[in-house]
């Protein structure tokens, strides 16, 4: 897998990530790693492909699924 080097953090910056590393439980590599696969992972057309796919793999199996938005609703209501 290629390395990244990034150059010229503020030291704030660098403070900031290393606090959110350790309150993840995570190295500092582990938590930027996390941010930019967060920010740079897939589009929003692919993830709806993905779970289109999904979706259809399980409908296909004989699986319903309910309408979460009623669900929502009387969970709201108690």
């Amino acid at each position: 897998m290629p390395d990244v080097l990034v150059r010229n953090i503020e030291e704030k910056t660098l403070s900031n990530l290393k606090k959110r590393a350790e309150q993840n439980n995570r190295s500092l590599q582990a938590e930027l790693k996390s941010l930019l696969e967060l920010y740079a992972g897939p589009e929003l057309d692919e993830t709806k492909s993905m779970v289109r796919e999904v979706y259809m793999k399980y409908k296909a199996g004989g699986k319903k699924f309910s309408d979460s938005a009623e669900e929502l609703s009387r969970d709201r209501e108690e």
